[in-house]
């Protein structure tokens, strides 16, 4: 099989399973989209596993969805404070909670406007989240607002493709996944959202190939861009 049909064959399937997922919460089943949520992320737990281990201190996780993450915390973290706004998933996600030795607190909440004080988190996780925030602007800001200077960014998303070709398929795409994907976004690049939010990222790369592949996955490491010091204005100029 090659691999365009390959890719084809994959996106038909989601469309079809997410048809099931609407067809089930509709008829008041909504434990259906958090154990199918479950099914098809699990393939990819092996890439969380090395980022979520980096988490330490306070850590704010954004869109906690089932919880998937909460068990790879590390004893480096000492509380987890999780939000999400699709109450459909928290069942999940509280038994979760309360299966690992660390506290967590979840809060029905979205990105945009949280209600914690500035500097409040040593890291902030962000697994396949921000292809889906509505409004990914504010929600970086709030999540700038809330880490601790020196504080650390862990994410990994889907983002656009580098190859010319399958970044035009994204596009013409776009429209229909949208609505079938719950909001998601195929051709969303996080880095460049991540930049003009005025963070700086270190240890980005690609965690899939993109050949072929509608969905590459990168992951990076953010901090807080520093404003220059005063001092070092000074020797900028001088030099």
């Amino acid at each position: 099989m090659c691999e365009h049909t390959e890719w084809m064959l994959w996106i038909e399937f989601f469309c079809k399973t997410r048809e099931w997922i609407v067809c089930c919460t509709s008829q008041k089943k909504p434990g259906v989209q958090g154990w199918l949520l479950d099914f098809l992320m699990k393939p990819l737990r092996k890439l969380r596993i090395k980022l979520i281990n980096q988490a330490e201190g306070q850590v704010l996780e954004i869109g906690v969805g089932t919880g998937l993450n909460f068990e790879l915390y590390t004893e480096k973290v000492e509380k987890v404070v999780g939000i999400e706004p699709d109450t459909k998933l928290l069942p999940r996600a509280h038994k979760r909670a309360e299966e690992i030795n660390i506290p967590v607190e979840i809060h029905t909440i979205g990105a945009e406007n949280m209600p914690f004080e500035d500097d409040s988190f040593d890291t902030i996780v962000v697994t396949w989240v921000l292809c889906t925030i509505p409004d990914v602007e504010g929600a970086l800001a709030e999540m700038k607002r809330v880490l601790k200077p020196g504080g650390k960014l862990l994410w990994i998303e889907h983002t656009r493709s580098r190859h010319g070709l399958i970044r035009r398929i994204q596009d013409l795409f776009n429209p229909l996944w949208k609505p079938l994907a719950g909001g998601c976004h195929l051709n969303r690049e996080p880095l460049e959202f991540l930049e003009q939010a005025g963070f700086i990222t270190s240890g980005h790369r690609a965690r899939t190939s993109e050949r072929w592949n509608l969905l590459p996955i990168y992951q990076g490491i953010s901090q807080e861009s520093q404003a220059p010091t005063e001092d070092e204005m000074g020797t900028s100029a001088v030099s």
